[in-house]
């Protein structure tokens, strides 16, 4: 019986591998592992499914606001419109002093043709300082609300800051075309034209290019475009809708 029992004890490690503490370790570790990876996916795809969510939450909270009114889409600034033009100031030497836009010098239909209540001896004498601004205001009547500022018929004239009367609106007349005519061949300069037998019935004319700045349907602009860069002179000529 004890050689059965010896022989039992040498044998049965041959018949039975030992177990390796090492790779049931290994074992359970790997399985810890490979469930500890699982867990984390899951969190990660639960805080995705989250964040997409929570954006799709705001942009519907936007438009929602945005549609009932609470949010107005911020328009961005109209620019302003930028164009060159033939601008002719010219008057009897005791008259009026009339100012002619046109898109060129050939063209005898004018753009703008308007009577100023200043005399041509006094925008000489304003042009002596080197700066001239006429402001011409109308009222946001609602007979002229909805007219472009080149059909307003009557405006409120203001020169360097002065009340100066009134600037009506005018259609060119025979005398007018003919004056433009002859002026055909001038795009820049200043002179006197005959026109009678006399020195009253001159026209004095001055021309040259403007800038025609549109800043809105409410403001319009010429500014004189000076040849002479070494020339201090500014003239420039607005056109303004006011709320009042």
């Amino acid at each position: 019986m004890s050689k059965i029992n010896a022989l039992r004890r040498c044998l049965l490690p041959c018949i039975t591998p030992p177990t390796n503490p090492t790779t049931a370790s290994s074992t359970t570790t790997g399985v810890s592992k490979k469930r500890l990876s699982t867990s984390l996916r899951d969190d990660i795809d639960v805080q995705d499914s989250a964040s997409s969510s929570a954006s799709s939450s705001e942009a519907t909270s936007f438009s929602t606001a945005v549609d009932s009114g609470y949010l107005s889409p911020v328009a961005a600034p109209q620019r302003p419109s930028r164009t060159m033009v033939i601008g002719t100031l010219f008057g009897r030497r005791k008259g009026h002093v009339w100012f002619c836009v046109q898109h060129d010098r050939l063209s005898v239909k004018p753009l703008l043709l308007l009577e100023l209540s200043i005399t041509t001896s006094q925008l000489v004498h304003e042009m002596d300082s080197g700066l001239v601004r006429v402001a011409l205001e109308c009222p946001t009547r609602p007979e002229l609300k909805s007219c472009s500022l080149k059909s307003v018929p009557v405006w409120a004239m203001f020169c360097n800051g002065k009340k100066s009367g009134f600037a009506v609106r005018r259609s060119a007349s025979e005398e007018t075309r003919v004056m433009l005519k002859r002026l055909e061949s001038t795009t820049v300069g200043a002179g006197v034209l005959p026109c009678g037998s006399g020195d009253l019935d001159e026209v004095m004319y001055m021309r040259a290019s403007y800038e025609h700045v549109v800043g809105s349907s409410d403001s319009e602009s010429f500014h004189l475009i000076n040849p002479d860069a070494n020339s201090a002179q500014e003239l420039s000529i607005f056109l303004l809708r006011t709320s009042s």
